[in-house]
Parts: structure tokens; C-alpha cells; sequence
């Protein structure tokens, strides 16, 4: 068979060290009859140990010669498509349960994943990915962190968010310029009652100048709306917890 080329285009990085792929799998625990789907199986490093447990998998693969070779693989559903374009919670109907989500992420396009799963997390029981470190980082920071920010009030407000561990570059082939790490998220099984656009909005304004304090950046946003809120805007972004984002955002929702 051809060997594959990696396409620098689709951010392909394959994962080769039996012992990390090991260690992964044992994180993911996959059972029989659990409806798993996997974003971007690759040469299927992930796919196979995965599907030796489940038994059958769906992926999710936009390089269509990578898509052509998992088709030949009975044990697989295919779906080649760019994933951003997938609809996650119709996949949930279609299979009749919740998704529990896997994949090594392309890391030019990570942010942009996670952002669009989380508009389909009613759909999934969790989701285990391979991240850029810093990425992963940044996605479980706890407040007052350097890495605490936009991604981690935006993500830990509906997830549960545990740092796994840590992949060095030579795990792959051929190895990225960056360390990565596995994370996993769990959507919280009651999560705060709020209108997700308007905590985005309050968020992305909060951090957009974190080096300032809050009355430049969202103090400004909060007037420009007409509100006046008992909200303490003598601290930077970072300093804010994320009960107190999702707080203020459910008592704009409310006045």
C-alpha cells in the first residue's frame, strides 16, 4: 500500500509511540455499544486499539485518501467532511445515544472545534482530545493563572475539565514544533441556566485588554448597555472566577 504523505495543509501530525497510544486508550475506557466517534483517525493509530474494545466506531477524516483507505475497514462509518461542518447532535439522534467524542486535534484549527462541539454539548457524554500543551493549558486554568482566559471561562462554564497528561514530539511523525497533552471534558451534568451569546459577548469584552482592569474594558461594555451592575471592575480579567462571569451574564439575561 502507498505510504501517506503528511499534508501540511490538514495540520497532520501522526501519533507513533505504542506506549503513549496505549496510555490514551486507557484514559477513553471504550466499551461495547458506546457510540464513539473519532475527529480525525489519520493512519488510525487511535482507531484501532479504540475499535479492538468497541467493536464498531464512527471517524470523521477530511484528507479524502486517508477517508478512501477507512472505508476498506467494515468496523468503520466514515464521514468525510470537515468537521466544523458536522452536526454533532444529529449524529447523537442518529445513534440513539449521547457521543463520547476522540481525537488527535488538528492544532492549526483546535480552538475552532472545541467551540463547535460546545454548540452541540447537549449531544455528548465527553470528549478526550490531543491538544497542543498550551492549548490544553489554557482550557483548565484556574483564575489568577497567566494561562487563565477567554478559552477557560468559555469551556469550564459547561465542562468539567481535567489535564490527563503530557505527549512529547517525538510521539509523532513527524514530530510538531510544540509538546502536546490529553485532556478530557465532561459537560456538567446541571450547568448554569444563562444565553451563551451573551456570556461570549461579556467574556471576549472582559479579556479584550486583560493587561488593563475591568472598568476599561468591560466596565465600558457593561455602559454602553445601559447597565449598572454590582459587579467589581477594580480587577483584571484573569482575576475573575468563572461562577462570577456566568453570575453577571444570567443577571443581564434577568434585568
Amino acid at each position: 500500500m502507498k505510504t501517506h504523505q503528511p499534508r501540511k495543509r490538514f495540520g497532520q501530525h501522526f501519533l507513533t509511540d505504542s506506549a503513549v497510544i496505549d496510555d490514551i486508550v486507557r484514559c477513553i475506557d471504550p466499551r461495547p455499544g458506546q457510540p464513539l466517534v473519532e475527529i480525525g483517525p489519520g493512519l488510525g493509530a487511535m482507531t484501532d486499539p479504540v475499535v479492538a474494545r468497541c467493536g464498531r466506531l464512527t471517524v470523521i477524516e477530511l484528507d479524502r485518501d486517508l477517508a478512501a483507505r477507512l472505508r476498506r475497514r467494515a468496523e468503520l462509518e466514515v464521514i468525510e467532511a470537515d468537521v466544523l461542518t458536522v452536526d454533532f447532535t444529529r449524529l447523537a439522534a442518529e445513534k440513539g445515544a449521547r457521543l463520547r467524542v476522540i481525537g488527535n486535534l488538528p492544532y492549526n484549527i483546535s480552538s475552532p472545534i472545541l467551540f463547535h462541539l460546545l454548540g452541540h454539548v447537549d449531544a455528548v457524554e465527553d470528549q478526550h482530545f490531543m491538544l497542543q500543551k498550551e492549548v490544553v493549558r489554557r482550557i483548565a486554568a484556574a483564575p489568577g493563572s497567566r494561562d487563565y482566559g477567554r478559552l477557560s471561562v468559555m469551556l469550564q462554564w459547561r465542562y468539567d475539565v481535567e489535564d490527563l497528561l503530557d505527549v512529547p514530539p517525538e510521539a509523532f511523525e513527524p514530530p510538531p514544533q510544540v509538546d502536546s497533552a490529553i485532556v478530557r471534558m465532561t459537560p456538567l451534568a446541571q450547568p448554569p441556566r444563562l444565553d451563551a451569546g451573551l456570556l461570549s459577548e461579556l467574556v471576549a469584552s472582559a479579556f479584550s485588554q486583560r493587561r488593563k482592569l475591568l472598568r476599561h474594558s468591560l466596565g465600558r461594555w457593561l455602559e454602553a448597555r445601559g447597565q449598572a451592575q454590582d459587579f467589581d471592575l477594580q480587577r483584571r480579567a484573569e482575576e475573575v472566577p468563572v461562577a462570577e462571569y456566568v453570575a453577571l451574564a444570567q443577571q443581564l439575561s434577568a434585568g
